[in-house]
């Protein structure tokens, strides 16, 4: 039997993110599977340094030379996986593979990963529709499956994947008050309650510290924020290469994350394989990944007071840290390789089965249940 040839579309490492990190594990993975032949095509092609710096002419030439690749190399796959945000994003990037994909009539996976789904669905006309192109649409996040269940769109839920050899499982009882964030600075990721949370922390721990890890447009804003509120030892790091979070994580004994919006961070994940306690926002699919009380602590949205208590509760309560971090290692099982590996390997040959996939179109058993 042939190989199964597949074009993984997302982006590259170039931009430090979830779907370039998931992307690059999922062929990592299918590098040496028999029967899978995967090939990647990054939608941020590089670009010279001049050009790169020029915000708009950038974008307009990345446009050009991937609407270019799609149109020389799609042709040449069974399957087209397409790693897809949402807006904007979805608009630029997942509707040209897609409409190139039905061009040349090849199987389409329009991998959804974000949590503004239900924005995206109510303010874009063209999003249901287009969605209902796709062959099969996947998403990491239950919230996300149950969002387009909600609006009539069949989805199947296949983990994220984690990889918990690069990180230190450091075992945490009694913590410091040394805490890190590693999201990008944007608004729906609402760094600033985190900086407004910390502000709480210090009155009761002068010499707590407060590691700001990634960049982004909101930076400025933040660091102002900062200042303002009269934060000491802390520290806006930037963009940290994949290969040295690890050591962010290690260095701290709490992760805070406070978004707005979400899908399925990875983050939280490599918090569990690195023993680091998680205060988290409840967001989109985050709930989904982290259990109130079990495998960490969740507040409502924005609420900096409740993240500053969730706080204190981790540093007042060495049995409650050892209970959160030994959950956060059990909940890891089921986004591991061997896990995620089967659920692919079983979508993509029943793609590949057409007198089995017409029928199940009908009937949309694609839908996890």
């Amino acid at each position: 039997m042939a190989d199964i040839r597949i074009l993984l579309i997302a982006p590259s490492l170039d931009i430090l993110g979830g779907q370039a990190v998931q992307a690059t594990r999922l062929l990592t993975g299918f590098r040496n599977e028999p029967g899978i032949r995967m090939d990647f095509q990054p939608i941020n092609a590089r670009l010279p340094k001049p050009l790169d710096t020029i915000p708009v002419l950038r974008t307009v030439i990345r446009l050009a030379i991937y609407w270019a690749s799609l149109i020389v190399r799609v042709h040449r796959y069974d399957v087209i996986h397409a790693f897809s945000a949402g807006l904007t994003s979805y608009a630029l990037w997942t509707l040209p593979a897609l409409l190139v994909s039905r061009l040349y009539g090849k199987k389409f996976v329009l991998n959804y990963r974000d949590g503004q789904a239900e924005l995206h669905l109510q303010t874009w006309r063209i999003a249901k529709p287009t969605l209902l192109l796709a062959t099969v649409v996947v998403s990491p996040s239950d919230f996300v499956v149950d969002v387009f269940r909600r609006h009539g769109i069949a989805a199947r839920r296949i983990y994220n994947i984690i990889d918990t050899t690069p990180f230190v499982d450091r075992q945490r009882r009694r913590l410091r008050p040394s805490i890190m964030t590693n999201r990008i600075l944007e608004p729906l990721y609402n760094v600033g309650c985190i900086l407004r949370a910390f502000a709480i922390i210090q009155q009761r721990y002068p010499d707590a510290t407060l590691t700001v890890a990634h960049d982004g447009c909101c930076r400025p804003q933040l660091e102002a924020l900062a200042r303002e509120l009269g934060l000491r030892n802390t520290e806006f790091v930037g963009r940290v290469p994949h290969t040295k979070v690890p050591l962010l994580y290690d260095a701290a004994d709490i992760y805070v994350t406070s978004p707005n919006f979400d899908c399925m961070p990875g983050s939280l994940l490599e918090c569990f394989a690195s023993g680091l306690p998680v205060i988290a926002t409840r967001a989109g699919g985050i709930p989904f990944i982290v259990t109130h009380g079990v495998s960490g602590l969740l507040v409502e949205l924005n609420d900096h007071e409740a993240i500053a208590d969730c706080a204190f509760r981790l540093l007042d309560d060495p049995d409650l840290v050892e209970t959160l971090t030994r959950n956060g290692r059990d909940e890891l099982e089921k986004y591991r390789w061997n896990h995620v590996r089967a659920e692919w390997l079983k979508l993509y040959q029943e793609l590949m089965n057409d007198s089995a996939l017409e029928p199940a179109r009908r009937r949309s058993p694609l839908v996890q249940p």
